[in-house]
């Protein structure tokens, strides 16, 4: 850019060098015909002194002695019109002459000065070639040097760009670095100011960056632990609740039907027939604040299955807007066994960690079935699929591992399909009978 500029004043400055140049030799050409017309006044003047036989060849031996007249070409025509002479072509520069349309713009319009003597006719013609010659000289001469000094100017502008610029590559290597992970890098302070500024703002970016990183991983592990200890409380809970239901429920049981018994038997004998209605009615309140306990240890998952599900799934689409996330449930609204539901929600959070780990995926579809006394639960993505190498993120296959165990133990199956390149999909089929077993077991 900043030589076109200079290119630019330098073409303006030509044109008024050009408009300057035509000027002066028009001037030049112009004071040179005055001269030469005062001088051909003068010897036809000196000539009407001599006999009228004598001045023409007079007039040719003085045209002919003279020569060239300066800037001008003399042409003498008889009385007859024959051309008896002509002004010898110039020795200054002879041979050469400069370009037509170069000499078309320095071309002066000057009138043709005409003299006579006796018969003869003296013509004097304007003769601008060796003025324009000169001017033609003096431009090569000049686009010369104009040339190198742009040449001059351009290099010298691409090396102090260059130069300037030259710490837009650590930025950009710094950029490419920062890009794959490595979010420790940092820029050195320019000393230009702009780029100075650029490097502050990097460095201010990385280091925010680096602790989002690290209170991302921070968090992700207090919820693995928070999970992991939700997962031993409901643990410890439920065995709490089946202790409490084998022993102390089965033992108020119990203790009511022997009441209940005496309660029957003794119609006529007040004092064990009261006493056992009330016993009967004590453990009838016993058995329900039992029951209340065992529904807070071992809150019902299957109930409100649906609504877990979406929870679960509108958080991930939240945390991952980049992938498109599917889902369809259909399940009616009959409630599905709490250990069921258990497994359902454990495949679905396992397998979506997985997509986030190992597949690459943009896409993923999840769906839920209830029929003809199974659940079918597929997840499928469109990521890199699984190859024939095991991946290298840590605890690869274990969690498939997991999830085949706790669906073995429920009679299920799982099945998965993939190639490397076009997806992965799980399957899962459940059988959906333990609801049924606990109604009977509750009637």
């Amino acid at each position: 850019m900043l030589t076109g500029l200079a290119a630019s004043l330098l073409l303006v400055l030509g044109a008024l060098w050009l408009h300057g140049t035509r000027n002066a030799i028009h001037e030049e050409v112009e004071a040179a015909t005055r001269v030469s017309e005062q001088w051909l006044k003068v010897v036809i003047g000196d000539l009407h002194n001599l006999p009228a036989a004598q001045r023409g060849e007079r007039l040719l031996g003085v045209a002919t002695a003279i020569g060239r007249v300066r800037a001008n070409v003399l042409q003498i025509h008889d009385g007859a019109g024959e051309l008896r002479h002509v002004s010898p072509p110039p020795t200054y520069k002879a041979g050469r002459q400069a370009p037509v349309w170069f000499a078309s713009l320095l071309a002066a319009d000057l009138p043709t000065r005409s003299f006579s003597i006796d018969n003869f006719r003296l013509s004097l013609h304007p003769d601008a070639s060796r003025a324009v010659l000169d001017a033609w000289d003096e431009l090569l001469a000049l686009a010369g040097w104009a040339l190198l000094l742009l040449l001059a100017l351009y290099a010298a502008a691409c090396g102090a760009l260059a130069r300037a610029l030259r710490p837009l590559d650590q930025i950009m290597q710094a950029l490419d670095r920062m890009g794959h992970g490595r979010f420790d890098t940092r820029l050195p302070q320019f000393a230009t100011p702009e780029l100075g500024r650029i490097s502050h703002a990097f460095n201010g970016m990385a280091d925010r960056l680096r602790a989002a990183v690290d209170e991302n991983v921070r968090l992700d592990t207090e919820r693995e632990v928070a999970e992991r200890m939700q997962a031993g409380l409901q643990a410890e809970r439920q065995v709490i609740a089946r202790e409490l239901h084998d022993e102390l429920a089965q033992g108020i049981t119990a203790v009511r039907a022997l009441a209940g018994a005496i309660v029957q038997r003794t119609p006529d004998e007040p004092s064990l027939h009261i006493p056992a209605q009330s016993i009967v009615a004590v453990t009838g309140e016993m058995q329900d604040g039992v029951r209340n306990i065992l529904h807070r240890l071992r809150p019902s998952v299957g109930d409100s299955l649906v609504v877990a599900l979406d929870h679960h799934l509108g958080n991930w689409r939240l945390q991952h807007p980049e992938i498109e996330l599917l889902s369809r449930v259909a399940i009616g609204e009959a409630p599905v066994a709490d250990d069921l539901a258990c497994a359902v929600l454990r495949c679905v959070q396992e397998g979506l960690t997985n997509v986030l780990r190992h597949a690459g995926a943009s896409r993923v579809e999840f769906a839920l079935e209830r029929a003809a006394g199974w659940l079918h639960l597929s997840l499928a993505d469109n990521g890199r699929g699984r190859g024939e190498k095991p991946s290298a993120q840590a605890g690869c296959g274990l969690g498939l591992t997991g999830m085949g165990e706790r669906i073995a133990a429920l009679g299920g199956q799982l099945q998965f399909s993939s190639r490397a390149g076009q997806g992965f999909c799980i399957d899962v089929r459940l059988p959906d009978v333990h609801f049924h077993h606990l109604q009977e077991e509750f009637a």
